[in-house]
């Protein structure tokens, strides 16, 4: 079969590779053994071919004529192409009663915090062991939207390429660095070598009992601005890092926002006092 120009390989069965694609679904491991991960939905795939992404695999369909979205993609990507089955790629295609068109298998970058350039007046976030993939993609998906560097993902938490957190980001993990670190330490070690080079830094936790509201604090200077983990919130070594702690005003029954909310609140105003230099539509 042919797609796009390039010869697509057919898969009608549950073979070796079929299971190698679906144990990337569920499976952390083998997602980071493999470095591999898949990418399922239109708005996702589309920005990893925007972004030049790197892909290893791209899947479509083998019973349906495709659309003009559909070859567009099979034609752009640089990556073997495989014709499978409508009920296999429904396995792989996540929440689509329909099925999807197309499956993109892509490869991880490395963990690597070079990736992320915060330069003179740039805001890098920090999400402190997130449990919720949902929760880590919506807020790579805020911090895409509102003009962040990058997303540092740190400790013990949701995984960047489990599919739920690459949904939920729609895609805005092609278009800002996301990188996992180990512990606080390693973030803090880079924020070091910033301090080192000249940068002005400033690390800003949100927390419901901090003592200076969110609005009246200065975030024009560079800024690494800290989300805790939903049910903790900071740990102690951020805690203790943070340079200023800000709490976000709310009322209602509420007894706090949830931790993707806070973040997107804080960004918003970080932009709002930087005049949204985030190209605003």
């Amino acid at each position: 079969m042919v797609v796009g120009g390039a010869s697509a390989v057919r898969v009608s069965t549950r073979n070796a590779r079929f299971q190698q694609w679906e144990a990337l679904l569920t499976n952390r491991n083998k997602r980071h053994r493999s470095g591999n991960f898949l990418i399922q939905g239109v708005r996702p795939i589309s920005l990893a071919i925007e972004h030049g992404w790197p892909l290893d695999a791209v899947l479509h369909s083998s019973e349906r004529a495709l659309s003009v979205w559909a070859r567009a993609v099979t034609s752009a990507a640089e990556a073997p192409q495989y014709a499978v089955d409508a009920d296999l790629l429904r396995e792989l295609g996540g929440k689509s009663d329909e099925g999807p068109e197309v499956v993109a298998v892509g490869r991880m970058p490395p963990d690597d915090l070079t990736r992320i350039r915060l330069g003179d007046d740039g805001v890098v976030v920090v999400f402190d062991r997130p449990t919720s993939p949902g929760n880590l993609g919506t807020l790579i998906r805020s911090a895409d939207a509102l003009g962040a560097s990058g997303v540092v993902v740190c400790g013990h938490a949701a995984d960047i390429y489990d599919p739920r957190t690459v949904r939920a980001s729609t895609g805005s993990l092609f278009a800002v660095p996301t990188v996992h670190v180990p512990s606080a330490r390693d973030a803090l070690g880079w924020v070091d070598g910033l301090r080192a080079q000249g940068s002005d830094v400033h690390v800003v936790g949100t927390d419901e009992a901090g003592t200076t509201r969110l609005d009246q604090h200065d975030f024009t200077p560079p800024t690494v601005v800290v989300v805790g983990n939903e049910t903790t919130g900071m740990s102690a070594a951020w805690r203790e890092a943070c340079t200023e702690l800000v709490s976000i005003p709310i009322g209602g029954a509420a007894s706090s926002l949830n931790a993707a909310s806070a973040g997107a609140v804080a960004l918003y105003e970080i932009a709002r006092q930087r005049g949204f230099p985030v190209g605003e539509r």
